[in-house]
């Protein structure tokens, strides 16, 4: 799934995509103990420059206004040369094709991904999910996944399923990709 040296970049983050409900907050965690990197959660971090949540950015500013906020923040990461991070993103951040080339420069890309039930399960007891409070929250995963998996396709360096494996199994796995993806990079012998 390495789409090869079109991207060649010193950032050494790992960035987390899927959808949501698939691991990545907890992923990123168990990320975070085994390397020591940071972690930054791009959901968290937009409701912290907004002072508003998710949910009160989607209904006040819609979810172009929430997708814009997503770009700024990837932009300001890779200005800021973001580095040796974990980077968790909101599962909508590949819609944009500038996202999900923003995405690719900040670092190796892992898309998590897990079953339509599996997401609906883990996803369905959580009220912070604004584009899951409808009738039918199942049929809108479906489509949902559906319509994002070529965009995660696309971005991602590699692909893991989250159903059924342990987080630390993920991780492991995970780091020894990076390790592997950012040796072949040239360049990433100059990164610190």
């Amino acid at each position: 799934m390495d789409h090869g040296p079109d991207e060649c970049n010193p950032l050494r983050n790992i960035v987390l995509v899927g959808f949501m409900g698939c691991g990545k907050s907890t992923l990123g965690r168990v990320l975070n103990q085994k390397l020591s990197y940071p972690m930054t959660d791009t959901d968290q971090v937009i409701e912290e420059q907004t002072g508003r949540s998710v949910a009160e950015i989607f209904e006040s500013d819609g979810e172009e206004g929430f997708r814009e906020l997503e770009t700024r923040l990837l932009k300001s990461m890779l200005s800021s040369e973001c580095n040796h991070h974990i980077i968790s993103t909101g599962g909508g951040m590949i819609l944009r094709p500038e996202n999900r080339q923003l995405l690719r420069q900040l670092g190796f890309v892992v898309w998590l991904y897990c079953s339509p039930e599996e997401t609906y399960s883990r996803t369905s007891r959580n009220s912070n999910r604004p584009l899951l409070q409808c009738e039918d929250p199942m049929a809108v995963i479906n489509k949902m996944l559906t319509e994002r998996s070529p965009m995660y396709e696309e971005t991602a360096h590699l692909k893991i399923s989250t159903s059924g494996l342990e987080f630390d199994e993920i991780s492991c796995g995970i780091l020894e990709s990076a390790r592997y993806h950012f040796g072949t990079h040239p360049e990433s012998e100059n990164a610190s």
